[in-house]
C-alpha cells in the first residue's frame, strides 16, 4: 500500500513544505514511514509550538494522501449519527462520538452543509482503519475536536484559534450605487450600514452619490492569526467624495470614555435629525403636490415616502419623546416623536410597533421603533416619513441643521492630534496594500533559489 501511494505522499509533503517557513534548525528527510508512525500521537511538549504546528500539517497531509482522511457534508435531513454510519463507522462508535459532541456542543445546531474532517488511524497494510479524530468549525475561530482516547472512549473539546486585533482599510468607486461599491470592495455589511448611518446626517443617498465618487473606510477588527476575520469592531474614519467634495469623519473619544465622530473641522457629524431613518431606502415620492394613487386625483403630499421591504426596521430620527401611537385613520400604524419645542417626527403605515415603547417613552436617534408595512393608506410597504417645524410639515430634504457639538480649546486640540494619528495609519494601510499588489506577481512566480 505505502508503494503504491509514494507518489501521492511525495506530492503532499512538498505542497505543505512550499508555502510553510521552515526553521532552519530543522534538517528536512523523507523518513523510512511506517503505519506506526503515522498513528503515532503528536507530542506537543517535546517540540517548539511551530515546530509541532509544522508536523501536525504533515501528518494531516499524509493521512489524505493515504485516505486516511475524510471530509463528509451533511445534508438536509441528515443527523449526525447517520452521517457517521455512511462514513462506515459502527453505530456504538457513532453513539459514542455524538454523546462525546453533547458535552461541548449541541448536534441540533447542525445545518445542512457542515462539513465534518474524519480523521482515520491505519491498522493493517490491508487497509483496515479506526476512527481517531473528528473536528468541525461552528464559528470562525471556533472550533469542536473529537479524539479517541487510549482506552477507546471519545472526548471532544472546544478550540479557539488565537486572535488580534487590526485595522483594515476599504476603498471604492461608485458606479451605480455606494451598496454596490462597497460590496465590491469587500465592506462588511455591518460596517457599511454603520458608515451609512454616519454620512446619513450630511449625505442623501437617492440624489448626492454619481457616478465615479468615491469611499473608503478604516475601521478595526479582530482576526484569526491564519486571517480570518472574527469580529468588526468601530469604524475609526470614513471619507467620501461627492462630486469633487470631500467628507471626512474621524472617531474621537471624549474624556467620560464615550466616542463621537466629528468632520475635519472638529465639528460633530450628528445633527438633530436624520435624513433617512431607514437603511437601504430608495425614494418613492417626494414632497409636494402629487397624483394620489388611491384617491385618483391631485393633492399635497406633505412628506417624503421610502420604499423598503416589508419589516424593514424604521429608526427614531432623533431624541425626543414618543407623543402619538397608534392607529391613525389614512396614516395606519403611526408614531410622532416630539424632538424639541419646534421639531416633531412623524412615521407612517408600520406593520407592527417596537414593543417596548409607548405614548410617553423617551427614545435615542437611532433606536427602533418599529417596522415597515402597509397598515392604512398604502398600495404597497414604504415608510411615510414627515418632519413638523412648529406644527406644519416640511420638506425633510432640504433642511439644514447644525453641528449637534463644536470641538474648541484643549479638546480640539486633543482632537487635531487623534487626527493625524487616524490619517498617519490610513495612509500606512494604503502603502501596504499598495506594496502587496506591487509584490504579488513576483511571488506568484515562485522567485528563484
Amino acid at each position: 500500500m505505502l508503494c503504491t501511494c509514494a507518489g501521492a505522499l511525495i506530492g503532499a509533503i512538498a505542497s505543505t513544505l512550499v508555502p510553510t517557513a521552515v526553521p532552519t534548525s530543522h534538517k528536512i528527510s523523507l523518513p523510512r514511514l511506517s503505519f506506526a508512525d503515522l498513528s503515532a500521537p503528536v507530542v506537543e511538549e517535546q517540540m517548539p509550538a511551530a515546530d509541532a504546528t509544522w508536523s501536525d500539517r504533515v501528518r494531516a497531509k499524509l493521512r489524505s494522501a493515504m485516505g486516511l482522511a475524510r471530509t463528509v457534508t451533511l445534508r438536509s435531513g441528515d443527523t449526525l449519527t447517520n452521517v457517521l454510519v455512511r462514513t462506515g463507522l459502527d453505530k456504538v462508535t457513532a453513539f459514542s462520538v455524538v454523546d462525546a459532541i453533547h458535552a461541548v456542543y449541541d448536534p441540533k445546531k447542525f445545518r445542512a452543509g457542515q462539513e465534518l474532517e474524519l480523521s482515520f488511524d491505519a491498522l493493517d497494510d490491508q487497509g483496515a482503519s479506526e476512527l481517531q479524530q473528528i473536528n468541525f468549525e461552528v464559528g470562525v475561530g471556533h472550533s469542536i475536536m473529537v479524539s479517541r482516547e487510549a482506552d477507546g472512549t471519545f472526548t471532544a473539546k472546544e478550540v479557539i484559534a488565537d486572535t488580534h486585533r487590526e485595522f483594515a482599510r476599504l476603498e471604492g468607486t461608485i458606479d451605480s450605487s455606494l451598496y454596490d461599491a462597497a460590496q465590491e470592495a469587500g465592506v462588511p455589511t455591518d460596517v457599511l450600514t454603520d458608515m451609512v448611518k454616519l454620512f446619513s446626517y450630511d449625505v442623501d443617498f437617492q440624489r448626492d452619490p454619481q457616478k465615479g465618487d468615491q469611499f473608503a473606510v478604516m475601521y478595526e477588527r479582530t482576526v484569526t492569526d491564519d486571517g480570518k476575520p472574527v469580529q468588526n469592531m468601530a469604524i475609526q474614519y470614513a471619507t467620501m467624495v461627492l462630486s469633487g467634495t470631500a467628507l471626512k469623519f474621524y472617531a474621537f473619544r471624549h474624556d467620560d470614555g464615550s466616542y463621537d465622530f466629528y468632520n475635519d473641522k472638529g465639528e460633530g457629524i450628528r445633527k438633530a435629525l436624520l435624513r433617512t431613518p431607514v437603511n437601504g431606502a430608495v425614494l418613492t415620492s417626494g414632497f409636494g403636490l402629487r397624483f394620489h394613487p388611491i384617491l385618483g386625483y391631485s393633492r399635497m403630499h406633505r412628506g417624503v415616502d421610502f420604499g423598503v421591504p416589508m419589516g424593514t426596521p424604521i429608526m427614531a430620527a432623533g431624541d425626543g419623546i414618543i407623543e402619538k401611537r397608534g392607529l391613525n385613520g389614512e396614516y395606519g400604524n403611526y408614531i410622532r416623536i416630539r424632538h424639541n419645542a419646534d421639531y416633531a417626527t412623524g412615521y407612517a403605515h408600520m406593520s407592527r410597533f417596537a414593543p417596548e415603547f409607548s405614548v410617553g417613552s423617551r427614545v435615542r436617534q437611532g433606536q427602533i421603533i418599529g417596522y415597515v408595512g402597509k397598515t392604512g393608506m398604502a398600495t404597497g410597504p414604504h415608510l411615510h416619513y414627515e418632519v413638523m417645524k412648529n406644527a406644519a410639515q416640511v420638506n425633510p430634504v432640504n433642511i439644514k441643521f447644525p453641528a449637534s457639538q463644536k470641538l474648541d480649546g484643549k479638546l480640539l486640540t486633543r482632537f487635531r492630534a487623534t487626527q493625524s494619528e487616524t490619517d498617519a495609519k490610513f495612509a500606512a494601510l494604503g502603502q501596504a496594500q499598495k506594496y502587496a499588489t506591487e509584490k504579488a506577481p513576483v511571488a506568484a512566480g515562485g522567485g528563484s533559489n
